[in-house]
C-alpha cells in the first residue's frame, strides 16, 4: 500500500511539473500594449535581433494611436526645410516645456525635441511617411507632420505599423492581457503572467519587459480619483484604455508621476466622445460660440482654448470652416460620414442651420478674413493663418471639451527604464508612450503624442536590445 502511495505521488509530481512547463515560455523581451509604442518598440527590437513577444488585450492592435488624427510634432526635418520653415529643437524644446506648465520633466522633453525627427525617418521607412506640415496649438511654428492631403496621421501610422509587424513574423498576440509583472528576490524584473484568449494563465520569462499599454482614459473611476472635476465628461479614448499597465508597475513599486493632470481636448462633438482634430483648426477653422462670435485665438494650447469654451453660453462653440479647408484636411470627409456636419450655401444660411443670428456670423468671418489676408489677428492675436473664410459653402461642427488624454504614468528615465519610488531603476523593466508619465507636463501639446510614443518606444526597444546583448 505504501509503495502505491509513493507511486501515485510520484506520478502526480511529474504531473504537475509537467503541466508548469506547459504554460510557461520565455523570450527576450515581452512587450505589454500594441499600439504605438509597443508596435515601433517591438519593429525596433526585432530589427536588432532579438526575440520579441508583443501582447495586446484587445481583438486588434492600435490602440489610442488609431484614434489620434493630428499628426507627430518634429523639428528639423527635410519636410520643413522644403517648405521654408525655420525650426530646431530648442524652439521645440522650449514650446513643450511651456506648454506643459514647466511641470515636465526637461530631460524628458530634450530628448524628445532632439530625436522626434528620427521617428520621421523610421515611420517613412516603415511605411508611413508624414511628408506634409501643419501647425498645432501652443506651436511657434508649423511643425506637426501629417500624411499628404490631411489623412488622419494615428490610423495612418497604426496600420502601418501593423501591416510591419505582421511582414516580420513578430509574435504579436491578440486577446492576451498582461495580469502581472514578476520580480525576483532581488528586485529585478523576470517577466510576466498574462491570460490567453482562451482564459488560461501562463507565464512569459522575459530578459526584459517594457510596459506601452497606454493610459487610463476610458477609466472613469481612476478619472474621479485624480481629477473628480471630470466626472460627467465623455471620453474619446478607445475602450482599452483602462491604465492596467500603470497599476501592475504601481504594484511592484514603480514611482507614478503627474497623475492628477488629465487632458480635456477642446473640440469633441457633444454627448459623443468623437474628435474633432486639432488640425481643422491648425488649417484655418475658427471658433465662434452660439452668439456668432470668436471668443479665442483658436490656436492656443489645449486647455487655454477648453477652458475659454468651458465659459461660453451652454459650454459648447462650433468650429467654422469652408470649402477650401474641406478640399485641404481629407480628415474632415469622415465627419461628413458620420453626420456631424452642418451646412450652408452661403454664411447667411449656415447661421439659420445652427440657430445662429445671420448678421453677427458674417461679421464675424468678414473680421476674420480681413485678419488671414493682413496675416495679422488684432482681436485675439492669431498667427497663423492658412484660408481667408470668403468663398465657397460653409460648414460648421458642434464641439465641447472632452477626455482626451492622461499626462501621467510610470515615472522613466531618458533611457526609458521604469524608475521607483526611491528613484532606482528597476532591473529588467521599461516604459513608454501614454502608460509613461513626465513627457508632457500638466498639458499635452497636440502633435507630441505621436511623437512621443514612437520616439519613446525605439529608446526603450534599443536599451533593452544592448543590455541583453551585454548579458545584463
Amino acid at each position: 500500500m505504501k509503495t502505491k502511495v509513493l507511486l501515485f505521488s510520484a506520478l502526480a509530481l511529474a504531473f504537475s511539473s509537467m503541466a508548469q512547463s506547459e504554460n510557461r515560455e520565455s523570450t527576450d523581451l515581452v512587450i505589454i500594449g500594441a499600439g504605438g509604442a509597443g508596435m515601433s518598440a517591438a519593429i525596433e527590437a526585432h530589427n536588432q535581433g532579438v526575440n520579441v513577444i508583443l501582447l495586446e488585450k484587445m481583438p486588434f492592435a492600435g490602440g489610442n494611436t488609431a484614434r489620434a488624427e493630428g499628426g507627430l510634432n518634429a523639428a528639423g526635418t527635410p519636410y520643413q526645410k522644403a517648405k521654408g520653415i525655420e525650426d530646431n529643437p530648442e524652439l521645440f524644446f522650449k514650446d513643450t516645456m511651456k506648454g506643459g506648465r514647466n511641470i515636465n520633466n526637461p530631460e524628458l522633453v530634450r530628448i524628445l525635441s532632439e530625436q522626434a525627427k528620427d521617428s520621421i525617418e523610421f515611420l517613412k521607412i516603415n511605411g508611413a511617411e508624414l511628408a506634409d506640415v501643419s501647425r498645432a496649438g501652443g506651436a511657434s511654428v508649423d511643425r506637426i507632420h501629417r500624411p499628404v492631403g490631411g489623412e488622419p496621421a494615428g490610423s495612418f501610422i497604426a496600420t502601418a505599423l501593423i501591416k510591419k509587424v505582421k511582414a516580420l513574423n513578430i509574435d504579436l498576440r491578440t486577446r492576451t492581457s498582461a495580469t502581472d509583472i514578476i520580480k525576483n528576490d532581488k528586485g529585478e524584473v523576470t517577466g510576466i503572467k498574462a491570460k490567453g484568449k482562451d482564459g488560461n494563465v501562463y507565464t512569459i520569462d522575459a530578459k526584459k519587459v517594457m510596459i506601452t499599454a497606454g493610459g487610463f482614459g476610458a477609466n472613469f473611476d481612476m478619472i474621479k480619483h485624480y481629477d473628480p472635476k471630470l466626472v460627467g465628461f465623455k471620453t474619446t479614448n478607445a475602450p482599452g484604455s483602462l491604465g492596467e499597465g500603470v497599476k501592475m508597475a504601481e504594484s511592484i513599486n514603480a514611482k507614478l508621476v503627474d497623475m492628477e493632470y488629465i487632458q480635456i481636448h477642446p473640440t469633441t462633438v457633444p454627448g459623443k466622445g468623437i474628435l474633432i482634430t486639432e488640425g481643422v483648426r491648425g488649417d484655418g477653422a475658427i471658433l465662434v460660440n452660439e452668439q456668432g462670435k470668436r471668443f479665442i485665438n483658436e490656436l492656443l494650447t489645449r486647455d487655454v482654448v477648453s477652458q475659454n469654451i468651458l465659459k461660453q453660453p451652454n459650454a459648447h462653440a462650433y468650429v467654422i470652416f469652408n470649402d477650401a479647408l474641406v478640399k485641404q484636411n481629407k480628415t474632415i470627409d469622415t465627419y461628413f460620414k458620420q453626420k456631424l456636419v452642418f451646412e450652408g450655401d452661403s454664411v447667411e444660411a449656415l447661421a439659420t442651420a445652427i440657430k445662429m443670428d445671420p448678421k453677427q456670423l458674417s461679421a464675424t468671418l468678414a473680421a476674420y478674413t480681413g485678419y488671414a489676408k493682413a496675416k495679422k489677428d488684432t482681436e485675439f492675436g492669431r498667427e497663423s493663418f492658412k484660408q481667408a473664410l470668403d468663398s465657397g459653402k460653409y460648414y460648421a461642427i458642434e464641439v465641447t471639451p472632452g477626455i482626451h488624454h492622461t499626462m501621467g504614468g510610470i515615472a522613466i528615465n531618458t533611457k526609458a527604464q521604469v524608475v521607483d519610488n526611491q528613484g532606482k531603476v528597476i532591473p529588467n523593466l521599461f516604459a513608454a508612450g501614454e502608460a509613461a508619465g513626465g513627457v508632457h507636463g500638466a498639458n499635452r501639446l497636440g502633435g507630441n503624442s505621436l511623437a512621443d510614443i514612437v520616439t519613446f518606444g525605439r529608446i526603450g526597444a534599443d536599451e533593452a536590445v544592448k543590455e541583453i546583448k551585454a548579458g545584463q
